[in-house]
């Protein structure tokens, strides 16, 4: 079993998967024409940037939880496409498993197609960890999947493939560790939780959606592959941890719908225990990605969960309401229903844009004036004590928009 599991992790079977789809390296040519990237050596180097942080005298850690040790240089690699068939089905697969998506869909959802469905994408989607950990009573319907693959990554510390021989496609997470593949917990646990909600409420082949299901999460796992971001024991790990979750929480998503709607201290809850978590995050050898990303996943989880609270505390709009009767027929999609649900994604989505970019921007004038920060210092935006206070505030105020003001915009506008 062993030898199986280190020849899953292999990078050689991911190099040999992505020549079967016909990508690879273009003729070693060192960096980039820009220069910006590392020397051939340490380009070269298995596992640069893994390596334990200096210990001993003199080799303490700065304010912000960061080590020092410097993150792995991405570059630009050159790489050539013999099949691009196979190049834009994996590019666009592993987009829906990226944040463009998500921030888009569960929206969509929510807005177009319906509310009960959203809101068990959000129990299942976003961390739950909190609620295992500290508050199993008052917090299950806001997080769990990926705060806990983001925190898995960092406390097995396993390295992504390397580089030669496999082609890497991405730069921005190669700094991250690579053990599970979030994407693939993800995209699991999206099409699998809409299956299982869905069912009960529309009437529609069930072996049409399980495969659906299967076909879109093994897309987005083949595509981590295909990119050079995961092994193959990465992405089997993700959509095993999300299975076993899956099936832990099942038999408790009804009663999490109506705990987080009965409770009037939920919004504290809600908000304290993902702060805390954030920020109390596994500290890194270096600076990655992660914390911000795992503080987005957080807050809009929790500004989602406030949101449906308030809209059943305060009675402002139609909440997320227990499993109807069976639906015979799935509404037909016709032109008037296609125009109607644009108008609402248009709208709720500029909305969105707008109270994101002037929370973050408030956000981060205080917290540069309280620290005494200049502005224009970029990396301050990646000190612990600014980058997770702004990023909680500015996803929270997104997420609470989301479900509760858009659809009262919508109710003004007379889109519902």
């Amino acid at each position: 079993m062993a030898e199986l599991l280190w020849s899953l992790q292999d990078s050689q079977l991911v190099a040999r998967f992505q020549r079967h789809c016909g990508l690879f390296p273009a003729p070693d040519e060192g960096p980039s024409e820009n220069g910006a990237g590392p020397t051939d050596r340490e380009a070269r180097t298995p596992g640069l940037g893994h390596l334990p942080a200096a210990k001993g005298k003199g080799a303490g850690e700065p304010a912000n939880g960061l080590r020092r040790l410097a993150a792995p240089q991405a570059y630009v690699e050159k790489y050539v496409v013999k099949n691009y068939f196979y190049y834009y089905l994996f590019r666009f697969s592993a987009a829906l498993g990226q944040e463009v998506f998500y921030i888009t869909f569960l929206p969509f959802t929510h807005w177009n197609i319906d509310p009960y469905l959203s809101r068990r994408l959000t129990i299942i989607w976003v961390p739950l960890i909190e609620s295992l950990l500290y508050l199993p009573v008052t917090l299950p319907s806001s997080q769990l999947v990926m705060y806990i693959g983001q925190v898995t990554k960092e406390i097995l510390k396993w390295p992504r493939p390397f580089s030669p021989p496999v082609v890497k496609l991405e730069k921005r997470v190669i700094a991250e560790y690579g053990m599970p593949s979030t994407h693939a917990m993800a995209a699991t646990a999206i099409s699998f939780t809409l299956l299982i909600s869905s069912m009960d409420r529309y009437q529609y082949p069930f072996v049409l959606g399980l495969m659906m299901a299967v076909v879109f999460s093994t897309l987005v796992g083949l595509s981590r592959l295909y990119t050079g971001m995961h092994t193959v024991l990465d992405v089997l790990g993700g959509i095993l941890i999300t299975a076993i979750l899956i099936v832990l929480t099942y038999p408790a998503w009804t009663l999490i719908d109506h705990l987080d709607s009965a409770s009037p201290l939920l919004p504290v809850c809600v908000l304290v225990v993902p702060f805390l978590l954030c920020y109390n995050y596994p500290a890194s050898d270096y600076y990655s990605p992660t914390r911000a990303d795992t503080t987005t996943i957080l807050a809009a989880g929790a500004g989602v969960t406030i949101g449906f609270w308030i809209n059943h505390f305060f009675q402002l709009v139609s909440e997320p309401t227990e499993s109807l009767p069976v639906i015979q027929n799935i509404p037909p999609l016709t032109t008037e229903l296609l125009a109607v649900g644009l108008a609402k994604f248009t709208v709720g989505i500029v909305l969105i844009l707008l109270v994101r970019q002037l929370v973050q921007k408030l956000s981060l004038q205080v917290l540069y004036s309280w620290f005494k920060v200049v502005t224009r210092n970029n990396e301050a935006r990646r000190r612990l004590e600014i980058e997770v206070p702004y990023k909680f505030v500015t996803y929270t105020s997104v997420g609470i928009c989301a479900t509760t003001f858009v659809p009262m915009l919508h109710r003004f506008l007379g889109l519902l």
